[in-house]
Formats: C-alpha cells, sequence, structure tokens
C-alpha cells in the first residue's frame, strides 16, 4: 500500500506524476527530451537504457513497463527479457552492449564507470551525445526506481497491464495528454 494518498488506477510513477503534477511536468520533459527526442539511439534503445538500470534496481514497475515499450518499439516481443538475462549475448549491436554495461554501472553508482568502459563503448563507435545521454537516462531512472520504491507505489502484476502501457508510452510519449491512461 503507498505511503501517500494515490490514485488506484494509476499504479507505480504514473500515481506519484499525478499526486504532484508541478514536478510532474519538468520529469515528464526531461524524459521526453531523453527517450523520445532527437538522437542518434532509437527510442527503442534508449528504452532498453531504462528497463537495465530499472533491473539493477530491482523497481518492478518501472523495469515491466520499460521492458514492454522497448519491446514493442524495437518489434520483438523477448528483446528486454534477452537484455536483462545478459547483455553479452542479447541481439543488440556491440555498441549498444557497451552503452548498455555503462548504464548498468551508472545505476548501481555512478563511480562504477571506468575508462576502460568508455573506451569499449567509443571503440564500438559511440559518441559523446550518446555516452552523455545512456548517462543521463541511467541516472534519471535511477531517481524514477527509488521514486516508485520509496513511496510504495502499486506494481500490477498483471502483464497485460504493462502491455497496455508500452503501447501509450510508445503512441504518446511522456507529456501529459488528455486521457493519457485511459486504455489502462
Amino acid at each position: 500500500m503507498p505511503y501517500i494518498p494515490l490514485s488506484e488506477k494509476l499504479p507505480g510513477i504514473t500515481g506519484l506524476l499525478d499526486y504532484r503534477k508541478d514536478t510532474a511536468l519538468p520529469i515528464r520533459q526531461l524524459t521526453q527530451i531523453l527517450l523520445r527526442g532527437e538522437s542518434t539511439l532509437s527510442e527503442g534503445e534508449r528504452e532498453l537504457i531504462a528497463t537495465v538500470v530499472s533491473q539493477g534496481n530491482e523497481c518492478k514497475f518501472c523495469m515491466a513497463a520499460h521492458s514492454a515499450a522497448a519491446n514493442i518499439l524495437l518489434n520483438d516481443d523477448h528483446i528486454a527479457e534477452k537484455v536483462k538475462t545478459d547483455i553479452d549475448t542479447a541481439p543488440v549491436s556491440n555498441k549498444m552492449k557497451a552503452l548498455l554495461k555503462i548504464a548498468s554501472a551508472v545505476g548501481r553508482n555512478g563511480r562504477l564507470v571506468t575508462e576502460q568502459m568508455v573506451a569499449a563503448a567509443r571503440a564500438e563507435g559511440t559518441t559523446d551525445m550518446e555516452l552523455h545521454d545512456t548517462v543521463l537516462i541511467a541516472a534519471l531512472f535511477s531517481l524514477y526506481n527509488r521514486y516508485v520504491d520509496g513511496l510504495a507505489s502499486v506494481t500490477p502484476a498483471d502483464p497485460a497491464f504493462y502491455s497496455r502501457l508500452g503501447n501509450i508510452l510508445k503512441d504518446k510519449g511522456y507529456l501529459p495528454s488528455e486521457n493519457r491512461y485511459a486504455e489502462l
């Protein structure tokens, strides 16, 4: 049960963002820029970064939501699970593997990112902007994971809920919109 009163219809971070809309807006805007804005990383790849960080932080809501979004955006129902199981054998580019390892390290502690990890990413063609955005997405999702779990937000068990949420994230992105969660 959440530690503060939240809408029962809006689990996870959705209820928290609804609870305090003034703080939600900059959160949503930054997320929109990083996950849906212009980038040489695909939207699905950026969702995979959110997924591995959320997995490392054991945030079930965020992990399930962003796994669903990644699967939908990358048109592969199993890609997120493969990445969560083993980045090294996952069917993603070597550049993405290097970035996911950096994101995973940032999720635990930013100081765990090493020069060797960065060099490995650069050897695969990673740009400064991709490196920057990977670290910022990972740091941001560490915040979100702690926000969701720190207030004991509701985490639905039904996988169909996350499929619906994944489609909302694909279709509507992260900015507020009227009837945003009507399909939940």
